[in-house]
């Protein structure tokens, strides 16, 4: 028998000789050696040049349950292994091998995170010797997929649990590989064929399957199995299968494929909310400046992301989940958060036990909502209204720490914009769509009203959602919902809360360019009697909240507070300069809904000291020769439009600053 030293044995020795390993692994097979010295003879001279050997010595089946399970970290991290897992994956132990795929799962989700799968780069690891972190998370799919049909047991949903959850810890959901991975695994483990890529798409996304059906003849039968247990039948692949067992697998995959759908939602920007906006509102689109749906029509790697997605919904549906059922849109809107089901589901005893997860759910409604309409696609259309539907999801999902989850989760966040999106275009905005939208159970000057408090939900995302066209896009939907309010009285009273109580100068401005609004459609309206925008009611409610008394910014201020006030509430600012140009540009055509010598107020509160405090800041940092950088602009900006408004007849009788 042929032998080699330490030394000799160590791929990364410079005196590594591959023939002596290939020799050694081949001569030292039991029973040359027992098999705990063999595999450490495997063990010492792994290497790629001696996979193939190993290989042919794995298909004795005998050997392979012995030894193969040890194997397979080692395996994993070698390039060019994915035969000889393979192998171990059909001719092992298929209960220590699963055992040791997982444990390996877990390291390999303390791995660094996955890196965009730039060829050139991927290529330079390849040569380095070492495999990616997609590479073996693919090849352990394969292996899960195999190992799964090998088990004989009369639970194996206690197996399938484990492996679920441990798959979910180790998915990452930047990679469109390890998705199509996952949903190669879930096809097998649910018996379902995955379903071949669209012939329309220009980028495709395709993971080997290795559980391919002609190739189950392959597997060795499980040693271990219990062959007289159970009083089901023996179903394909020699599992012992339990009607109520049955069912239990195909819910936690279900389960699953809910929580992996969230996570590539929150993983990926798919822009949804923003896509939706431009299809029904093409006029806002900037002439020239490239839009959401034309980057998603050309460019590939947004082109897979959508199709990965639908290769997801599409796994839902061929799991049951395929109608927007009462039962089902119960468990959304008005069931509890469940933001990990799978937790402890390896105890579950029957499928009523196991939940989808909510932001799944949610994530799969606005998509059905989303391709109807971009797509043309079929898909079902959920039958719930704003309120009290939508509105309660969306309490329910950010009721206890807004802000954090709109970071974490924006996938799901931008998946609930989507939906009130598409409720409102639909004109599915209430119940009773001839009643005020306040809660009819609170007062209407209560500020925790449903109608109250859903504006003030949306405009939370409008205010800190990572994502620009979501931002906008929750903006649209709040102005949209707050227009929708067939009560005037509730939308002036909204506008006066956001005005007066919201700390945030971006949201403040919002809510002087919704009252514009108001303000514009009141003119046009043929109205049968005045409403509070066509009188000045609504200017009266509102203008001491939207041009404030400044006079504290000359009153013994120090330059830095100063700059710090201007800075923190430029948009507000100039939102209210721009809502003055608007009103005192055309004086005439306002003076219905302008307030009595409001001007002359407006001019020595708010316009004076806001023009003196800009003029201070730029002439004193002049001064000292400091650097205002961005502020400076800014200011300039603002003042310039101070300057505009003072040169109006309708303010200032002409007169100019």
């Amino acid at each position: 028998m042929a032998t080699t030293t330490t030394e000799d044995a160590d791929p990364s020795s410079s005196s590594y000789s591959p023939s002596k390993a290939i020799t050694a692994i081949r001569d030292a097979r039991p029973p040359a050696t027992d098999r705990f010295t063999y595999l450490t003879i495997v063990e010492s001279n792994l290497s790629p040049e001696v996979l193939p050997t190993l290989n042919e010595v794995l298909q004795d089946a005998g050997l392979t349950q012995e030894i193969g399970w040890d194997l397979v970290f080692n395996l994993v991290n070698l390039p060019g292994s994915s035969s000889c897992l393979e192998t171990i994956a059909r001719l092992g132990n298929p209960r220590e091998v699963i055992l040791k795929v997982l444990e390996t799962l877990e390291l390999l989700g303390e791995e660094e995170g996955y890196e965009a799968d730039d060829e050139a780069e991927t290529q330079q690891e390849k040569k380095e010797g070492e495999v990616t972190k997609t590479e073996k998370f693919i090849t352990l799919m394969g292996m899960l997929a195999i190992l799964h049909g090998r088990i004989k047991t009369k639970y194996p949903s206690r197996f399938l649990a484990q492996t679920l959850q441990t798959v979910l810890g180790a998915y990452e959901a930047g990679s469109e590989e390890m998705t199509a991975g996952v949903v190669n695994l879930v096809h097998s483990l649910s018996g379902k064929r995955a379903r071949p890529p669209l012939p329309s798409r220009k980028s495709s996304v395709n993971v080997v399957n290795l559980d391919l059906e002609g190739d189950r003849g392959k597997n060795a039968p499980d040693p271990e199995a219990d062959d007289h247990e159970g009083t089901g039948k023996e179903g394909e692949g020699g599992r012992i299968e339990d009607p109520d067992e049955t069912e239990l697998q195909q819910k936690l995959l279900l389960s699953f494929a809910t929580c992996v759908l969230e996570r590539y939602a929150n993983g990926n920007d798919l822009a949804w909310a923003g896509r939706l906006v431009e299809f029904y509102e093409p006029e806002r689109i900037v002439p020239g400046r490239k839009t959401l749906m034309g980057a998603f029509r050309e460019d590939e790697g947004l082109l897979a992301k959508d199709e990965i997605v639908g290769k997801l919904v599409a796994l839902i549906g061929d799991l049951g989940l395929r109608s927007c059922s009462k039962t089902f849109l119960k468990h959304v809107c008005e069931g509890p958060l469940h933001d990990n089901p799978l937790a402890g589901s390896e105890d579950f005893e029957s499928a009523s036990q196991v939940k989808l997860s909510t932001g799944g759910a949610v994530c799969l409604v606005a998509y059905w909502v989303f391709s109807s309409t971009i797509f043309d696609a079929d898909h079902p259309q959920p039958e719930m209204n704003i309120f009290p539907d939508h509105y309660a999801v969306l309490d329910k999902f950010l009721q206890d720490d807004a802000h954090t989850q709109i970071q974490q989760s924006p996938g799901t966040v931008e998946a609930l914009i989507t939906i009130g999106l598409w409720l409102h275009e639909n004109n599915f905005t209430s119940a009773n769509p001839n009643t005020p939208l306040t809660n009819p159970t609170t007062s209407p000057e209560d500020p925790t009203s449903d109608f109250m408090r859903y504006i003030h939900l949306v405009t939370l995302i409008a205010l800190f959602h990572p994502k620009l066209h979501v931002r906008n896009a929750a903006s649209t939907l709040a102005g949209q919902v707050l227009h929708s309010d067939p009560s005037d009285d509730d939308r002036l009273k909204v506008l006066y809360d956001l005005l007066e109580n919201c700390t945030f100068a971006s949201l403040k401005a919002r809510a002087i360019a919704w009252l514009r609004e108001e303000l514009i459609t009141a003119s046009t309206a043929k109205l049968r009697q005045p409403t509070v925008f066509s009188t000045t009611q609504a200017l009266e409610t509102v203008q001491y909240v939207v041009f404030p008394s400044l006079d504290f910014l000359v009153e013994d201020t120090n330059l830095e507070e100063v700059i710090e006030y201007l800075v923190g509430n430029a948009p507000f600012l100039m939102q209210a300069v721009n809502l003055g140009l608007f009103l005192w540009s055309s004086p005439e055509k306002w003076k219905s809904v302008l307030p009595a010598n409001m001007d002359a107020t407006v001019r020595q509160r708010w316009f004076e000291p806001l023009l003196e405090a800009i003029e201070r800041v730029q002439k004193e940092s002049k001064n000292e020769g400091a650097e205002l950088g961005p502020v400076e602009a800014e200011l300039a900006v603002l003042k310039g439009r101070l300057e505009d408004l003072a040169g109006k007849e309708g303010f200032t009788g002409g007169k100019g600053i």
